[in-house]
């Protein structure tokens, strides 16, 4: 763990060196929508559950609603632009102040809109008119005074805040168990055009800075594996599943394609878009490099080696099948883990994600010349 916290503050003190002459720029808020790998507790709040124990253990100490040991990329991301972390839209405890934004993104949440059989009702949609109902109605408690001038963004703040998204993710795995790859592969222009329309009520609400992350290596999860890598002829050299991999970079190309068609159409914003599926996957190539001891296994599971995944039991939970009890349990140390449940990274692992994303390479436009605000960082 030391050795890698020590790799981690190398590349944040390299960042910082790079933006010594950068000029400053800073977002007044940040409103985030996307699914689990950015929910800090919608899902949870809106659905009335308790995420169980070990989850949030090694950074929160007790569950925070996110699916993880600690801190997500979007935490990181907002401790590095010196702004707190963002408070789920639907969390109505905890005194939660949105003054510096707020947070759409609920777990299992698809662009498509949510079906029946959805796991999660928030789908994108659903998140853009959340966004709209909490904008009106914080210009209307705004307008009757300064004394709400603490708790709700104001006009000004709307319209310089970043508007973040991080989902689709759920749009492919999800399909994959009842339609074929090229069913899949010819879905994404429907997927996306859902995508667009949502950011384009954002624009004529005067949102005008988006920070659009692409979906990662859907192939590498635990999770995707046990269910259809059995076959190792489907599996790639690093040993995930190739079909899903290749409905994300498909999905990330035609993403690319319609951040710079944004970009076009709209003159007067900035759309950034960054690829997540890169860095994810030196990563999991490289795990050893950066500290890791497992690319692939879950720390939180059932089974053991090779995936300690069982889609039975979720990280936390204690059931019984047949007269035999099982329990999915956390590893003795989560920082040794890229995956933490089969289906999310561990806090280590989304630190290195993160740091990774601070460096400007992995974005069009790039920013690593000229960083889009000036980070004051913690972690």
């Amino acid at each position: 763990m030391a050795s890698k916290n020590v790799f981690f503050h190398f590349v944040l003190f390299s960042i910082c060196l790079a933006m010594s002459n950068a000029a400053e720029f800073k977002y007044p808020a940040v409103f985030n929508f996307g699914d689990s790998n950015s929910d800090t507790g919608d899902l949870a709040a809106g659905l009335g559950f308790q995420v169980a124990p070990p989850n949030g253990q090694d950074y929160f100490k007790i569950p925070s609603g996110r699916f993880c040991d600690g801190r997500l990329i979007v935490d990181f991301l907002m401790d590095a632009m010196d702004l707190p972390f963002l408070n789920a839209y639907l969390d109505s405890l905890g005194l939660p102040n949105f003054r510096k934004g707020c947070n759409f993104a609920a777990a299992a949440a698809t662009i498509l809109p949510a079906t029946s059989s959805s796991l999660c009702p928030f789908s994108f949609g659903v998140q853009v008119s959340q966004f709209l109902r909490f904008k009106a109605r914080a210009l209307e408690l705004t307008a009757k005074g300064r004394k709400f001038d603490k708790y709700v963004p104001d006009e000004n703040v709307f319209e310089k805040g970043l508007y973040m998204f991080d989902i689709g993710q759920n749009d492919l795995a999800g399909a994959f168990y009842s339609k074929t790859l090229d069913q899949i592969l010819a879905s994404i222009p429907t997927i996306l055009l859902e995508l667009e329309k949502g950011i384009k009520n954002l624009y004529d609400q005067g949102a005008r800075y988006f920070w659009i992350h692409n979906t990662g290596p859907l192939g590498c999860l635990p999770q995707n594996i046990a269910k259809f890598g059995t076959d190792a002829s489907k599996l790639d050299e690093l040993g995930c599943v190739s079909s899903h991999n290749q409905a994300a970079k498909t999905f990330n190309l035609q993403l690319h394609a319609l951040c710079t068609k944004l970009q076009g159409q709209y003159p007067d914003s900035n759309v950034t878009y960054v690829d997540i599926f890169s860095i994810k996957s030196n990563l999991i190539a490289n795990f050893s490099r950066y500290g890791f001891e497992q690319p692939i296994m879950a720390c939180c599971g059932f089974g053991g080696p090779p995936l300690n995944y069982d889609s039975r039991v979720s990280c936390g939970e204690t059931k019984t099948f047949n007269g035999t009890t099982i329990t999915a349990q956390a590893c003795n140390d989560s920082s040794e883990y890229i995956s933490w449940d089969g289906i999310h990274y561990t806090e280590t692992a989304n630190q290195y994600v993160a740091s990774q994303i601070l460096t400007g390479k992995y974005s069009d436009p790039p920013f690593s010349d000229k960083m889009p605000f000036l980070l004051k960082l913690k972690f």
